[in-house]
């Protein structure tokens, strides 16, 4: 039964309030959160002070030197992201109806993803499209889902992770990993390098590569050369991963495709070993309960048949 105070709930609520709430959550403080949102800290706090009066619960720890969301905040901040993400859809859905194809695709993306079968559709849509508008995001893998499920964003491209019921996940390709070093590093100019040469050597890593991360074989290609243990650089950023490599911080692993480049020009040296490399899958994430606006829609139907007719032995880039 509907008591009184949740039928008056939403009518008493100023909606404001959920956006100010969310941006404290994601700048993880008032004070940044003013910042971001071109206010004064008094604005903010007593903002989330009324929240809090509405709501019936605390939503933040505020004390000196912690910031912490409590359950009830953490279960307002998904629900909130959620009405952001339907409001943030408007106007594209409102574009339904005119003669040309129009509206707005968003993307969120783990750094460096290359793929020449994913621009070759993004060629042909917005060839046909002219007047719908892309915009890419880049961020961690685990963000890309967490905003998918969310219903922030038209679709995601990242690494495989444990996804959230009711996420749909395509390979959208797969690329092989190998270690790499700069030019400044000792073994860049030596003819010839056997394996045990890599044996101690410092290196820099993707934060993802943990035991049970999407980037778990890689960390096993990195114990299989007895690599010095621990890290002498870390990113989630694989651009600048690929600095600290020519920076002779560390040797590390990158994608034999994206590296070809730089190995091309004399940037980048691969190193042993050479064969049995890991394989890492791309995944193409969507949230089936997004209500995807026509520029959506049309753009992961042509997505969706391009994976179904390139194999993904052609998607397999080594």
């Amino acid at each position: 039964m509907v008591t009184p105070y949740e039928q008056r709930f939403p009518w008493n609520l100023d909606w404001n309030l959920l956006r100010t709430f969310m941006v404290v959550v994601e700048q993880r403080g008032i004070s940044r959160a003013a910042d971001f949102l071109g206010l004064k800290q008094p604005t903010i706090s007593s903002a989330l002070k009324r929240l809090e009066d509405t709501a019936g619960h605390q939503l933040i720890v505020r004390k000196p030197n912690e910031f912490k969301v409590t359950r009830a905040g953490q279960l307002l901040y998904a629900e909130c992201s959620s009405i952001f993400g339907a409001v943030s859809q408007l106007p594209s859905l409102l574009e339904t109806g005119t003669e040309d194809l129009r509206g707005h695709i968003s993307i969120i993306t783990t750094s460096h993803v290359i793929s020449d079968h994913f621009d070759g559709v993004l060629n042909r849509f917005v060839t046909r499209h002219p007047k719908v508008s892309v915009s890419f995001t880049v961020s961690e893998s685990d963000e890309i889902v967490t905003r998918i499920n969310q219903n922030r964003a038209s679709l995601g491209i990242c690494l495989s992770l444990k996804m959230p019921a009711g996420l749909k996940a395509d390979v959208l390709y797969r690329e092989y990993f190998g270690l790499f070093c700069g030019p400044k590093h000792r073994l860049f100019h030596q003819d010839v390098i056997p394996l045990s040469e890599l044996e101690g050597e410092r290196s820099v890593s993707f934060q993802t590569e943990t035991s049970g991360g999407p980037l778990e074989p890689v960390a096993k290609l990195r114990a299989r050369a007895k690599i010095a243990t621990g890290w002498s650089g870390v990113s989630s950023n694989l651009h600048e991963l690929r600095r600290m490599i020519v920076a002779n911080i560390g040797i590390g692993a990158l994608p034999l495709h994206v590296a070809k480049r730089d190995v091309d020009i004399g940037r980048l040296r691969q190193l042993p070993p050479y064969d049995a490399l890991p394989l890492v899958s791309i995944y193409l994430v969507t949230n089936p309960r997004r209500k995807m606006s026509e520029a959506e829609a049309g753009f992961l139907t042509m997505c969706h048949e391009m994976l179904q007719t390139v194999d993904l032995e052609q998607r397999t880039y080594r």
